[in-house]
């Protein structure tokens, strides 16, 4: 990454992380004053979105990091340790969250109302302001984290709803409801994000890769007989790796032969491929693979 896109990277996440872990300090203090286990929840995932955030700015000076003796490919897949480590604390929060509010379910607590009005009205500016500060920016890093902050959004919409309908009407036990609501949508986001890193660790396909649009469109190329062996896996969702082995006509001169490679390595970075590596083979040459 250049220096021109790092220094604003660094800033916006910088910004976004002191806004966040200010305001969830404050959370604490507004969830103990009103007696609410939903502003609580937004809390915990304030905090989880506070480390997310940290973890991204460490991360993002780490994955940098260019190839070594220890890792050959250079560390973009650090970026995955940030992942693993944020779901672990939202689904310990999360389970904690639950199980009180399912405590207050059967015993409803009375919330304060007004308190829950203004913290809701508060987390939805300050979460807006972090969420177009990190979406202004022109890293993956940053983009990714400001789905969290839409997050947070959704969820202070949910506890302004449920503190406008309190104002008017007797009813604590929406207070609990609303956190099994956030906390449900906290886990179901965290089984996205896991699965998605379970997905790159494995080697899977990226999503952002066709193979038979990308098999076509090298076959369309003159001079290339065929393709097999073709394999493609991501780094860290972004970077993506792919090796194939390339099939040309017999007697194809060596320049020939880089020509083609040339052009198939400019045609695969127009889609989504950052690393290629291509064999080339004659079609009357025996190749040993067993889906050659």
């Amino acid at each position: 990454m250049s220096n021109e896109h790092s220094h604003p990277t660094k800033d916006n996440i910088v910004v976004a992380f002191w806004l966040n872990t200010g305001f969830a300090l404050l959370e604490v203090a507004g969830a103990l004053f009103t007696n609410s286990v939903a502003i609580f929840s937004n809390a915990l995932h304030d905090f989880g979105d506070s480390l997310s955030l940290g973890l991204a700015y460490y991360f993002h000076k780490k994955s940098s990091k260019k190839r070594d003796d220890s890792f050959s490919y250079g560390y973009k897949r650090f970026s995955l340790l940030g992942a693993f480590i944020n779901s672990l604390v939202l689904v310990i929060g999360s389970t904690f969250i639950l199980q009180e509010a399912v405590r207050r379910l059967t015993k409803p607590e009375l919330a304060d109302a007004k308190g829950m009005l203004v913290l809701a009205v508060i987390g939805i500016v300050v979460n807006t302001i972090a969420m177009l500060r990190l979406r202004s920016g022109s890293s993956i890093n940053e983009r990714v984290v400001s789905l969290h902050f839409l997050e947070d959004i959704l969820g202070w919409i949910a506890v302004l709803t449920g503190s406008v309908v309190m104002l008017f009407a007797n009813v604590p036990v929406l207070d609990p409801v609303l956190s099994i609501f956030i906390a449900g949508f906290i886990l179901f986001n965290v089984y996205k994000n896991l699965r998605q890193a379970f997905r790159i660790i494995l080697q899977g396909i990226p999503d952002n890769v066709d193979l038979e649009e990308i098999t076509q469109k090298i076959k369309s190329i003159p001079g290339i007989a065929g393709i097999h062996d073709l394999h493609t896996w991501s780094m860290d969702g972004h970077y993506n790796i792919m090796t194939l082995h390339l099939v040309v006509k017999p007697l194809t001169p060596h320049a020939d032969l880089e020509q083609l490679k040339q052009e198939v390595r400019r045609q695969l970075e127009r889609m989504n491929i950052q690393h290629l590596t291509i064999e080339t083979e004659f079609e009357d040459q025996p190749c040993e693979l067993k889906e050659c």
